[in-house]
């Protein structure tokens, strides 16, 4: 056996976010920081006293993927001077709080669909939180379609020339008219973008995969869909 125990690297700052999926979870709740941290392995889940500990802000771009990237990159420097503490006997692991402890288990696929009766802040943070997997997704049209992370449009009801939107201006009254929010999970479709509607903001969505087909822009993918305002995303 190891004369130091077994030592392990975990992507939270423990005690939050014990479990398989550390940094999911910290996107998935709109941390704003989390970090890595190296503790003695015990009996219990992520409970063992920690050696050691790093930060690292969460970026309102992040996925899952970028922010793990980060994180093992930092982590490499943080385990190294772990082993180099335990090696000269200068290490020696405290215990965690008992408070704060919160449990990350394992983002399945069912927990990656979209359910657009969610805030739209709640569904951007869910999809980056599963990027790159197990991958976000809905159904369109019976069949399930992958979804990039989105972009969250304020406010909710959005502002546009009164040209576009096919009213013409009136002498005397402004430019400009207030297009009514779209319900959750229907889709409008304009010349380079495609909206969804969620319980809050709309998002604009970004890169999406229909089955058998690589990622591609949305607006791409509604041309080549023939999609049309009005549809829907969803069950």
């Amino acid at each position: 056996m190891p004369p130091h125990g077994w030592v392990n690297l975990h992507f939270s700052l423990l005690p939050a976010w014990r479990g398989a999926a550390p940094v999911q979870a910290a996107i998935l709740h709109g941390d704003d920081v989390t970090g890595a941290s190296t503790f003695l392995i015990e009996q219990g889940l992520d409970t063992g006293p920690v050696f050691g500990v790093l930060t690292e802000t969460i970026r309102p771009d992040d996925t899952a993927g970028t922010l793990l990237d980060r994180l093992a990159q930092a982590g490499t420097a943080l385990l190294l001077a772990t082993m180099d503490g335990l090696e000269a006997g200068a290490l020696r692991p405290q215990p965690q709080s008992p408070d704060g402890v919160s449990l990350a288990g394992k983002i399945t696929t069912a927990d990656a669909e979209v359910a657009w009766n969610q805030p739209g802040r709640h569904i951007d943070r869910l999809i980056r939180a599963c990027t790159p997997a197990p991958g976000a997704w809905t159904l369109f049209r019976g069949q399930r379609l992958k979804l990039g992370p989105v972009s969250v449009v304020e406010p909710p009801s959005v502002v546009e020339p009164r040209e576009e939107v096919g009213v013409p201006p009136l002498a005397g009254e402004p430019a400009e008219t207030t297009r009514p929010r779209l319900a959750p999970g229907d889709l409008r479709v304009e010349k380079t973008a495609v909206y969804v509607g969620t319980a809050t903001a709309e998002v604009e969505l970004g890169q999406v995969q229909p089955p058998g087909k690589k990622p591609m822009v949305a607006a791409d993918w509604a041309r080549g869909a023939r999609l049309e305002s009005g549809e829907r995303l969803g069950g």
